[in-house]
């Protein structure tokens, strides 16, 4: 389990341009790690677009936004075009990562077998210790966009 102020788990993943990325590719900034269940859906591309319409926010608080999903990384690339995301799309196609944040579910949306990512976020200082965590068990609530920014600039 995360626990704030314990050092994030680290991943390999890769994003929507076939790169692989580290957690360690976002030391030394403030990161906001954002999983969410699914690429083209309501509710994520809402908050997908929200964060990107608060970059320049995020940007003056030196923070990295990176999106994690269970999609695949030539879906990330489409579901990024489509909606002029400005941020890391993360694939955690085994879903080790989700498991790793205690962001999966199971059976989701009630059908056996179907996993995703929980929404979740986390946000870490320039050195990957979590200084706070939200995870919601309802994927149709999005995450209080002002308190984010609020954890992030207190630090």
């Amino acid at each position: 389990m995360v626990e704030l102020n314990s050092k994030a788990p680290d991943f390999k993943l890769i994003d929507s341009n076939l790169k692989q990325k580290t957690l360690a590719d976002y030391k030394g900034n403030k990161t906001v790690l954002l999983f969410f269940p699914g690429a083209f859906t309501g509710v994520c591309t809402k908050e997908m677009c929200t964060f990107r319409d608060s970059m320049s926010k995020f940007n003056n608080l030196k923070a990295k936004v990176v999106g994690i999903s269970v999609d695949q990384p030539f879906s990330l690339a489409q579901f990024a075009k489509e909606n002029n995301l400005n941020f890391d799309l993360l694939s955690d196609a085994t879903r080790e990562v989700s498991k790793k944040y205690d962001s999966l579910h199971h059976d989701f949306v009630n059908v056996p077998g179907l996993t995703a990512s929980k929404r979740s976020v986390f946000i870490l200082d320039q050195n990957g210790i979590v200084k706070y965590k939200w995870i919601s068990e309802n994927p149709g609530v999005e995450p209080n966009y002002a308190e984010i920014e609020k954890e992030l600039a207190k630090f």
